[in-house]
């Protein structure tokens, strides 16, 4: 019976999905891993930076009850893109814990096959006057890219939280953020963000705002920007890539 099922369903995703390997890995900080994925086939699909993949971890056909994306896929930002290479790039934050998809990113390794559902999400700037970037280290994962596309002219505003400054990811392109560092104060509902984001000097108007990693830290800032700062609530796009207890978040 699963094999009948299997076909009809892998011939109908097909299109989605990419057979990669994984060609280099390396460590960029202490806790952020890089790992390099080389399609067998070039690789059609648009991409806008900010957007992510799902590796599948675990095939969705292997466990019980069929398709389960908790036990089954994992969601990474792509940090760079090469078509003419077919290869995406990732970077992985090797937090406190366990799950599938902190296992696979550990123990990821040059040869290892990986299938990869490509891309999705709206987590992408858009045309603004100004544009507010708020996060800690596993925003800036999907930071980078979108600096790196706004033009060089663009006004950028924002901040990005680590644990210290060696965690600090490097950021491409010419815009730069402010940085704070949490130094053993909770990453959850983070008091340090927060206040950081409070003292930015950020002019009035109609700018777009990005909010990214640990889900209670993205709500105290969206609503320090409405309540506090007067923006639009839909002006601020808010990801949450991670909550204590929520598994598969991102």
């Amino acid at each position: 019976m699963r094999n009948r099922i299997r076909k009809p369903l892998r011939g109908a995703f097909a299109k989605y999905r990419l057979e990669t390997t994984v060609t280099d890995t390396g460590m960029v900080t202490p806790t952020m891993r890089r790992i390099r994925l080389v399609a067998d086939e070039p690789i059609g699909f648009p991409y806008v930076p900010g957007q992510h993949v799902r590796v599948e971890i675990n095939d969705p056909l292997s466990v019980p009850g069929l398709l389960r994306p908790g036990e089954t896929l994992r969601t990474y930002t792509i940090w760079d893109f090469d078509p003419g290479e077919r290869a995406v790039e990732l970077r992985a934050h090797l937090y406190d814990g366990d799950g599938i998809g902190l296992r696979w990113a550990r123990a990821a390794a040059v040869g290892d096959r990986v299938p990869v559902w490509w891309p999705q999400g709206d987590f992408h700037t858009r045309p603004a006057p100004f544009h507010l970037f708020a996060g800690e280290e596993t925003a800036s994962a999907a930071f980078g890219p979108m600096l790196r596309a706004l033009e060089p002219a663009a006004r950028v505003y924002g901040v990005l939280e680590s644990e210290s400054p060696e965690h600090d990811l490097p950021m491409p392109g010419p815009h730069r953020l402010r940085r704070v560092h949490r130094h053993g104060a909770p990453a959850v509902a983070s008091a340090t963000l927060l206040a950081a984001v409070a003292d930015l000097d950020v002019p009035t108007g109609d700018g777009a705002a990005y909010l990214a990693g640990e889900a209670r830290t993205c709500q105290q800032i969206r609503d320090h920007l409405v309540r506090e700062r007067g923006w639009d609530r839909r002006s601020i796009k808010v990801k949450p890539f991670w909550a204590v207890g929520k598994r598969g978040l991102h």
